[in-house]
């Protein structure tokens, strides 16, 4: 654990002193602001509508604060994310590769595992940040609003694991080349390539079952419902543990090339 803690101190500090990270926390900051406001003025009128109505009382039950303005809004977040975290991942292993600092990693004293899951970490850390900084957007909601808290943690929960599959693609893609621009389309493509998959799901007929289940997002509507399946955690957990060990591999075949 040392190691890995070592690699997460300097992986922080290399996030942290790199205006990358601001730039990009600045623009999801900003992408996901703008949702946030269109949606959250859309419920609004129609909660007015509804007032103006003399059988108001009788669809108070569509005013569901979670359902109208959060679930759309953790939708448009997840498609952010998927531009979001290959640009925050492709430098992680790709910049030790284009300045000539792999072979030294390699051979230092920290083994492999230890060096991804401390980049790994880090990654995690500055998501999760980023990830909390949006919760601000609720203050206002919460003062005037009646959300349920409940669902939102869940459905924050979720976007965390969807995120943390999300890097360990990216650290992936960034262990199989020294470009980062490389890095980031290939982790992009590959995420698209299973949202995809969630399309060609829903107009299958014997095997949309199992396209389904391999959906990113399909897992993340349970959890944007305020549903917390053990499935759904299994699910997250598989795919974290797949793109690191593939990551290992990466770096086991080239040390014994």
């Amino acid at each position: 654990m040392t190691g890995v803690w070592t690699v997460t101190k300097k992986e922080l500090k290399s996030f942290l002193y790199s205006p990358i990270a601001y730039i990009l926390t600045a623009f999801f900051l900003l992408v996901c602001g703008f949702f946030f406001y269109n949606i959250l003025v859309w419920v609004n009128q129609q909660a007015m509508r509804l007032m103006q109505s003399q059988y108001a009382m009788q669809y108070m039950d569509r005013l569901n604060i979670n359902r109208m303005l959060y679930e759309p809004f953790f939708n448009n977040m997840t498609i952010i994310l998927m531009f979001l975290l290959p640009l925050l991942t492709m430098k992680l292993f790709a910049d030790e590769k284009k300045m000539r600092t792999e072979e030294l990693l390699l051979t230092s004293p920290i083994k492999v595992w230890p060096l991804i899951l401390g980049k790994y970490l880090a990654a995690l850390i500055i998501y999760f940040f980023i990830l909390l900084l949006t919760a601000t957007f609720s203050i206002f909601v919460f003062a005037y609003g009646n959300p349920y808290p409940a669902p939102l943690l869940t459905a924050y929960l979720g976007l965390f694991l969807l995120g943390a599959v999300f890097i360990a693609i990216g650290i992936f893609a960034s262990s199989l080349t020294e470009n980062q621009v490389i890095a980031a389309v290939i982790s992009f493509s590959a995420i698209l390539l299973i949202w995809v998959i969630s399309w060609v799901g829903e107009g299958a007929s014997g095997w949309a079952g199992i396209f389904s289940y391999l959906s990113f997002f399909t897992h993340f509507q349970n959890m944007a419902r305020g549903i917390i399946d053990s499935q759904d955690i299994i699910y997250y957990l598989s795919f974290i543990f797949i793109g690191l060990y593939l990551t290992y591999t990466v770096f086991e075949f080239r040390k014994w090339r």
